[in-house]
């Protein structure tokens, strides 16, 4: 068995598409991959120093959107680029956005999930950022993208994995089992 020193690779990650406004209000948005469910109704996102963490100092209202195979560059653009150096930034994605129903806060038109946030706390507030404790307020799910219940459908999504190993992103496949059942058979 071959070790490694410690990294951050607890997979999957996800690609997360924090939206905000600027200062201006213009859209804004950045790809975050620390993240994740923090209770049935609240999620955690890790933030460095960015624009968007400058618009969340303002307004503590934000979307995340989850990046698919389709979204993909742009996605990862929005990642590699500062608002603060590329006002336009938004503009070169091709992404077009409404605000949200609940929050004040972007909705891009491109994504077939979005969750309305909104900020309950920060923690370990630095130079270099903090965490995000936020209240999902509302899901938005585009309905090309519902299942025959009504429900998201994720397997239609194609959302996509950050590989923090390789640097590289992962499409998420097909369905192979049912959460609380299919363990039942060892019983």
């Amino acid at each position: 068995m071959k070790t490694f020193k410690p990294k951050a690779w607890l997979l999957p990650q996800p690609v997360l598409i924090v939206g905000t406004y600027n200062v201006d209000g213009t859209p804004n948005a950045m790809n975050a991959a620390w993240g994740g469910q923090w209770d049935s109704s609240e999620l955690m996102i890790s933030m460095g120093k960015h624009a968007t963490t400058e618009n969340l100092d303002r307004c503590g209202d934000f979307t995340v959107a989850f990046a698919t195979e389709d979204t993909l560059v742009a996605a990862d653009y929005v990642g590699i680029v500062s608002g603060k150096q590329n006002p336009d930034k938004i503009v070169r994605t091709g992404w077009k956005s409404s605000k949200g129903e609940n929050v004040d806060a972007p909705v891009f038109d491109c994504f077939p999930m979005t969750l309305e946030c909104r900020i309950k706390e920060k923690l370990y507030e630095s130079q270099t950022g903090y965490y995000i404790i936020a209240e999902i307020v509302n899901i938005v799910c585009l309905e090309n993208f519902l299942s025959e219940d009504g429900k998201p459908d994720v397997e239609k999504m194609h959302l996509i994995t950050f590989d923090p190993v390789h640097n590289g992103y992962i499409v998420l496949g097909k369905r192979v089992g049912n959460a609380f059942h299919d363990g039942m058979s060892l019983k």
